[in-house]
C-alpha cells in the first residue's frame, strides 16, 4: 500500500516536444519538417525524429525521408512566399535587422551556395532565414525549389540509412553532437566541396555556354 501511494506521489513528467510528434511516426514527422523550415525554431527535430523513428525500424528508412521531405518542401514554399510579398519588413520582424541585413548581403554573393548548404548539413542552422532570404530577393522559384528538394532529399535519406544501420549509437550523435566533433567537422568538409564543386562546374558550364 505504501508502495502504491509513493508511486502516485511521484510526479509525472509532461511530454517533449519531440515525443508528442514521435508519438504520431509519420505524420508527426511531416509536420514537424513544416514548421522546421519556418522561422519556428525546432533545434534540430526532424533529423532527431527521423533518426529515432528509422531506427525503430516500424516502417522503412525511405518512407520517412520522403515525408521529412516532403513537409520540408512545404514549409520551404510558404517561407519563400511570405517573404516574397511582404519583403525585408516580414524578415525584420522573424529574425531582426542586423541578422536579416547580413543573411541578404551573404545570399546575394553566394545564394545558390549557402542554399544549398542550409539545406544539406544537419546542424542548426539558419535555414528558414536563407528560405526568407531567396523569397525577398529576385531568386527564381523553380531553381529554389528543386535546390531545397534535392538537399531536403539527400539529408534526410542519408540520417534515415544510418539510423537504420546504426540506431541508438546515431541517435546518440545527434542529441550530443560536441562530443563527435571530429568526424561531424569531417562531414562538414566533404559537403561544402561538395557543394562548393558543384558551384564551380556551374558557373564554367554557364561560361562556355554564354561563349
Amino acid at each position: 500500500m505504501l508502495n502504491v501511494l509513493l508511486q502516485s506521489a511521484r510526479p509525472t513528467h509532461a511530454p517533449t516536444f519531440t515525443s508528442i510528434f514521435r508519438h504520431l511516426g509519420a505524420l508527426g514527422l511531416f509536420f514537424l519538417a513544416i514548421l522546421d523550415s519556418t522561422p519556428i525554431p525546432t533545434f534540430g527535430g526532424p533529423d532527431i525524429l527521423m533518426a529515432i523513428l528509422a531506427a525503430s525500424h516500424r516502417d522503412p528508412w525511405y518512407e520517412y525521408a520522403v515525408v521529412a521531405t516532403a513537409g520540408s518542401m512545404i514549409g520551404a514554399y510558404l517561407t519563400f512566399r511570405i517573404a516574397r510579398t511582404a519583403g525585408s519588413a516580414y524578415m525584420n520582424s522573424k529574425f531582426g535587422a542586423g541578422k536579416v541585413s547580413a543573411s541578404l548581403k551573404l545570399f546575394e554573393k553566394w545564394g545558390t551556395g549557402v542554399l544549398a548548404a542550409s539545406t544539406v548539413v544537419p546542424f542548426p542552422f539558419p535555414t528558414s532565414m536563407f528560405f526568407a532570404a531567396a523569397g525577398a530577393s529576385n531568386y527564381p522559384l523553380a531553381r529554389y525549389l528543386a535546390i531545397v528538394s534535392v538537399g531536403r532529399a539527400v539529408r534526410y535519406s542519408a540520417i534515415a540509412i544510418v539510423a537504420d544501420l546504426y540506431g541508438r549509437h546515431f541517435i546518440r550523435v545527434l542529441r550530443h553532437p560536441t562530443q563527435y566533433w571530429g568526424w561531424l567537422l569531417v562531414f562538414v568538409a566533404m559537403i561544402f566541396a561538395l557543394i562548393a564543386a558543384g558551384i564551380l562546374i556551374n558557373k564554367r558550364l554557364a561560361a562556355a555556354s554564354a561563349g
